[in-house]
């Protein structure tokens, strides 16, 4: 069978992991960094805060929906048992991986920067999500095949009918606000290792493979109204931001996370769903590079900080250290040893 890439969601989610490295380096800069476990700058930017609040709500549900979507596209030309074989070896070895090599290096370094006892730590760490998507794709594997082989026409004409108004896409984050009510997270950002973490994506996981199910119509849809669907996503970050001090209402939040994730598909579907080198070689990285970030960033912490310049400019140089030494150690190391290639999730050449 010949399958269609889709280029837009492989740039979607480089993006997003990008943005999701930047994201935690700027928790370094933050009073409250060394209470999530974070190493922390004694000179705070609270204000680069601000831009990454509109991050917050949806950086980890829209990597779950790309998730879902990926499942989707992964089903096409696998059965069940060469699905679980892949996704096994894709995310849950370097879940595992991770677990007892990676994580407890990051660990070592924070317990070096302020000076605790040395010990082993292995822990789920920054990788957490890569064990939820595992259990996700268990849980949902049953319901994904038997609406890939039965011949529900009913079910997906009505879908189809639902994505084609611009409502339809926006109503899933009725399910989001459920969710918000009845888990009552205290911070909704708070995805890492929390129950509100893991049904928010599931949900996430769920409609990412429902929005490609339905067609075409989806993406119409979310091409036609993205700028409809931001519009949306800025006026509610705008009350978020004026009146509720970055945390407003479950529902709310809820309602801002899809409206940016809509309008992100639909950007990304009309801009950049077309293949290049560049997109090639970060597609394959973006896995490793985000899995040995965490302790490339405490190094980089370890060292930059000790450095009389400003706050800001530290920033900027532990941005710039972090991104160009993963990719060092992507290119000559995890990326030529066809043992860690295994171990990090890429096909072993």
């Amino acid at each position: 069978m010949k399958t269609i890439r889709r280029y837009d969601i492989d740039w979607l989610r480089v993006i997003a992991i990008a943005l999701l490295l930047i994201y935690h380096i700027a928790i370094v800069f933050q009073p409250w960094a060394s209470f999530i476990g974070f190493v922390r700058s004694k000179t705070p930017l609270q204000d680069l805060w601000i831009p990454m609040t509109m991050l917050n709500v949806w950086r980890i549900p829209f990597l779950f929906f790309v998730s879902g979507m990926g499942m989707f596209f992964a089903m096409r030309k696998r059965n069940w048992k060469q699905l679980l074989g892949e996704r096994s070896r894709r995310i849950l070895l370097p879940f595992i991986f991770g677990i007892v090599a990676i994580t407890p290096l990051h660990m070592y370094v924070f317990q070096m920067f302020y000076k605790l006892p040395s010990s082993y730590y292995p822990h789920q760490g920054h990788l957490w999500f890569l064990g939820n998507i595992f259990v996700y794709v268990l849980l949902f594997l049953p319901v994904f095949y038997m609406m890939k082989h039965r011949e529900m026409v009913g079910f997906k004409r009505v879908m189809e009918k639902v994505m084609s108004n611009p409502l339809g896409p926006l109503a899933v984050s009725l399910f989001f606000m459920v969710e918000g009510l009845l888990v009552k997270p205290q911070v909704y950002a708070m995805y890492a290792e929390t129950w509100h973490g893991f049904f928010l994506g599931a949900l996430a996981f769920f409609f990412g493979y429902l929005f490609v199910y339905s067609g075409s119509s989806f993406w119409n849809t979310v091409k036609k109204w993205k700028w409809g669907y931001l519009i949306l996503a800025l006026l509610l970050y705008g009350i978020r931001y004026l009146k509720f001090e970055m945390e407003a209402p479950s529902y709310l939040m809820a309602l801002e996370s899809i409206s940016w994730i809509l309008c992100l598909f639909g950007i990304g579907y009309h801009y950049l769903n077309k293949p290049s080198r560049a997109l090639s070689y970060l597609s394959q990285a973006a896995y490793p590079v985000y899995i040995i970030h965490m302790a490339v960033l405490y190094l980089s912490s370890l060292w930059i900080l000790k450095i009389d310049m400003s706050p800001f400019l530290q920033f900027l140089v532990i941005t710039t250290f972090t991104f160009v030494l993963c990719f060092v150690i992507y290119e000559f190391v995890v990326r030529r040893l066809g043992v860690l290639r295994l171990l990090f999730g890429l096909k072993v050449n």
